[in-house]
């Protein structure tokens, strides 16, 4: 062969080699100008829970360790040391704080985060890409969903663009900004994994599945498509070290905004309820039921008294659709119900006894968890839910259970739900128990609601309300008529 022959294959492939990496490089996105674009509206925010007195132990000693070190090292010796000589051991508590961020979505100063950052905090401290500093105000927060609503009082702030995490696929490129250990403003990227997960103990959020870095300190902050729109909001990791391995988990932006126009508007969320106990249907569960594959949830239990057990759905249905959607698996149908309008009624279609079946369901709101655990049976008596219209209350009467639990002996009606209204405004929250009105105490919702009425218009009075254990007075404004 030729000295000119043998080059020509290598040459060729170096060629090819220089022109396909550049042409791979280009493929990739560029995030420069997309963080330039959505950055000044996140926001990094830092948490203070106050000290506490410790109290003395069951062996009579002032304890618990009060600095963070190990027992027995000699940080902990020479610290105990130091307070016992100033007479404090066991009296000092350092106060505790806690990073994490979020974004604003109002040019009035509302912004969004995760409950968990901003949950017992004493003072909330929001800081600004340009370095200014606010104290929040803590709007409203939603267990379930893991999202609180803050407030700072400025105008004109930046706000970020407001996407559909319902269109997004597996494969999108997506952006993360947060402060991952305290680090301000870190930028992370990756692909969205998959939609739709469900994780234990959080079945009404849908989970946005991605591959970004995630780390402590993310919690909160927005995570971005590439139109610069926020879809999703970081909220948990898979890990088995603490630090991230690969698997994050983000709120859809759409359950989001919903939550947040809630605690705006009411200072709480509802949710649709079914009243049913469902799990997976197996391969051979299919079978048995004279299914072809499997699919949908499987009741095992349905609740007495509920939306579902007035449909007529019964113990070994399987619900293989709801409200016209395919329901995949068990997982999918608590967000499904839970997103429903309150009172909407809603077809449900089973197989039962190897048929289909069409149904109709009146959806009504998931009891909150405080309210839901002092329902017990066995109670007799009329326990209906009224609605105040003049103090924009939904009430029911105690059951003599739920008195023994709270440690009341008589009266009291226990607020299941807030509406715009006197009593919003007075500041009185569902799972409250009005004991008192303008100085008469309140045996039962007719009693309350016979009190009310004979009220002046305008006239501002007292109530008293238990509350965690403790009573407070509040005072209701009535409106004028």
């Amino acid at each position: 062969m030729k000295p000119f022959a043998r080059l020509r294959l290598p040459l060729l492939m170096v060629a090819l080699i220089a022109y396909t990496q550049p042409a791979m490089s280009r493929s990739l996105p560029d995030f420069t100008d997309l963080v330039k674009q959505v950055s000044s509206a996140v926001v990094n925010i830092s948490t203070t829970s106050h000290a506490k007195k410790n109290s003395k132990d069951s062996t009579g000693k002032r304890g618990g360790q009060f600095h963070g070190f190990p027992e027995g090292t000699p940080f902990d010796d020479l610290l105990k040391k130091f307070f016992q000589e100033r007479g404090e051991e066991g009296d000092f508590t350092p106060d505790k704080q806690s990073l994490g961020s979020g974004f604003i979505i109002s040019k009035d100063g509302y912004l969004l985060t995760n409950r968990h950052v901003v949950k017992d905090a004493d003072e909330i401290i929001v800081r600004l890409s340009d370095r200014r500093e606010f104290k929040a105000e803590l709007i409203g927060m939603d267990k379930r969903s893991d999202l609180a609503l803050l407030k700072i009082d400025d105008e004109n702030l930046p706000v970020v663009k407001i996407g559909k995490s319902s269109k997004l696929e597996a494969g999108e490129w997506v952006l993360a900004i947060g402060s991952p250990f305290g680090f301000e403003h870190s930028v992370t990227a990756g692909i969205v994994s998959a939609t739709g997960r469900s994780l234990p103990n959080e079945n009404y959020v849908p989970f946005i599945q991605t591959d970004v870095a995630i780390n402590p300190g993310n919690s909160g902050g927005p995570l971005f498509n590439m139109d610069g729109e926020v879809v999703g909001i970081n909220s948990q990791i898979f890990s088995r070290t603490g630090g991230y391995m690969g698997l994050s988990f983000a709120i859809p932006v759409d359950v989001a905004m919903r939550v947040a126009d809630e605690l705006k508007n009411t200072g709480h969320v509802t949710r649709g309820w079914l009243g049913v106990y469902i799990q997976d249907v197996t391969r051979d569960l299919a079978l048995s039921f004279g299914m072809k594959q499997p699919q949908g949830a499987l009741v095992t239990r349905v609740i007495d008294d509920s939306p579902a057990a007035k449909a007529g759905i019964k113990v070994g249905d399987v619900i293989i659709e709801y409200d016209g959607n395919s329901v995949p698996n068990s997982s999918a149908l608590p967000p499904m119900v839970g997103m429903t309008a309150l009172g909407n009624a809603v077809p449900v279609k089973v197989i039962r006894n190897s048929k289909k079946k069409n149904l109709k369901v009146v959806i009504a709101e998931l009891p909150d968890s405080d309210t839901d655990s002092m329902q017990e049976k066995g109670d007799s008596g009329d326990h209906e839910r009224q609605f105040n219209g003049r103090m924009g209350l939904f009430l029911e009467d105690l059951t003599s259970a739920q008195r023994k639990k709270l440690g009341i002996d008589s009266g009291g009606v226990l607020v299941t739900q807030v509406k715009q209204g006197a009593a919003g405004q007075a500041g009185i929250r569902r799972g409250d128990v009005i004991l008192m009105v303008n100085g008469q105490h309140i045996e039962s919702v007719r009693a309350l609601n016979r009190i009310v009425d004979n009220l002046a218009a305008g006239s501002l009075v007292p109530v008293l309300v238990q509350r965690d254990g403790g009573a407070l007075f509040m005072p209701m404004q009535l409106p004028e008529e």
